[in-house]
């Protein structure tokens, strides 16, 4: 985990990029049709990859950002909530900040992506923001979470200890 502050804004970064890189391929597979429950394997492309990259550029400097202000702050209150982290597993303690992150971070991006691919470049109505935010965020939300625990975490936790081997 990060020590110093410098650590804490790359490991920030890391994270952010991890969690909005995988949360673009996501919705771009969705936008281009894929559609598991529909065998939509095929059609799945290379393109959702480069389209995702694409958008996860300035998506991630959101997710930084936002998390900075509230969600990482949030995050651990949750955990505070929910772990003492004197007598509890010390990993439970990790996915309880994780769960808590992920419950203020997903509707704050959902009302993000909503407000600037829906009413900035997609025209719809700003009457229609709170349905269009509450579909992306229950759309986004099981994504997010299993996304949060089982990939963008552990990468950024194995990614952030090659770069700092010293604090692992």
């Amino acid at each position: 985990m990060p020590k110093t502050k410098t650590q804490g804004i790359i490991f920030g970064l890391i994270m952010s990029y991890a969690m909005a890189y995988g949360m673009e391929v996501y919705n771009i597979a969705i936008k281009m049709g894929f559609n598991l429950s529909a065998g939509g394997f095929s059609n799945m492309t290379d393109i959702v990859f480069w389209e995702a990259f694409k958008e996860a550029l300035y998506m991630g400097v959101f997710v930084f950002l936002f998390s900075n202000l509230w969600g990482n702050r949030l995050g651990a209150r949750f955990m505070a909530r929910h772990c003492n982290p004197e007598t509890d597993n010390p990993y439970f303690c990790q996915l309880m900040r994780q769960a808590g992150t992920v419950a203020v971070m997903c509707p704050t991006m959902s009302m993000v992506a909503s407000i600037l691919f829906n009413l900035i470049l997609g025209g719809a109505p700003i009457v229609q923001l709170p349905a269009i935010w509450v579909g992306t965020f229950l759309k986004n939300f099981p994504m997010a979470f299993f996304w949060n625990m089982f990939a963008a975490a552990p990468f950024t936790h194995w990614l952030f200890g090659k770069l700092f081997p010293n604090n692992h």
